[in-house]
């Protein structure tokens, strides 16, 4: 499912048009990029949690040359599905 498929999914569900519908997804996308941005976590009962994971400093290898390289420390974003979310999937 594309963005747009996803706009006109919550349009025709709360009946409400597609300008609207984008601006209350965009409004969600921005609050949980601020969410996680402040460091925190974004619990949605019944769908997951999104938190932020910090992955250190390491040495990996150039699998061209075989030289090694010192990749930077940096953070990343997880998401962990909720038992409604796992259940409606399966």
């Amino acid at each position: 499912m594309t963005k747009d498929e996803l706009i006109d999914r919550i349009a025709a569900d709360a009946e409400i048009s597609k300008k609207e519908a984008s601006a209350a997804l965009k409004s969600v996308t921005s609050g949980i990029s601020a969410a996680l941005s402040e460091g925190g976590s974004l619990a949605l009962t019944g769908f997951g949690t999104f938190s932020v994971s910090e992955r250190s400093a390491r040495t990996g290898r150039n699998p061209q040359t075989g030289e090694a390289i010192e990749i930077a420390a940096s953070k990343g974003v997880k998401f962990k599905a909720g038992k409604t979310l796992k259940d409606a999937v399966r």
